[in-house]
């Protein structure tokens, strides 16, 4: 017998860590174990430019209001709810999330957090986030 402990990963919110594994004894059982949080994620695309990295995300059906964009450093982090249709009976075919969403992107490079913008149109949230410039010093 095996016994497996997980705590959630505090970077990636839809992710789980194993923590610890304990063999009970000679004849343990192997059990395959998928966990699956409830929140979902985005179809998302991460580009760059010569000018900026480009974060775009399809998520139909939203509010510009409704997201949370947060940037810390080079971690982008995305988050929402996007709400359940009210007037479902009975589905015979269900492939469209509801609920809790998170994009996290890690950045390929230092971004300029003052100039970035987001824009929400047609479904799909376009983030760009300016690439920052090396900076020259002078010697006096």
């Amino acid at each position: 017998m095996v016994e497996l402990t997980f705590k959630p990963d505090p970077f990636r919110p839809n992710s789980y860590i194993m923590d610890n594994i304990q063999h009970l004894g000679p004849d343990s059982v192997h059990v395959h174990l998928t966990l699956r949080s409830p929140i979902w994620r985005p179809p998302t695309d991460v580009f760059e430019t010569d000018e900026a990295v480009i974060v775009r995300s399809e998520i139909a059906g939203m509010a510009e209001a409704e997201f949370s964009i947060v940037l810390d450093g080079r971690y982008l982090v995305v988050r929402g709810v996007r709400p359940d249709v009210t007037e479902r009976r009975s589905f015979h075919q269900m492939e469209i999330m509801f609920g809790d969403f998170v994009v996290e992107v890690e950045l390929p490079c230092p971004v300029d957090s003052e100039d970035a913008q987001a824009i929400y149109q047609n479904g799909f949230l376009r983030i760009a986030l300016p690439k920052t410039r090396p900076k020259q010093i002078l010697i006096e």
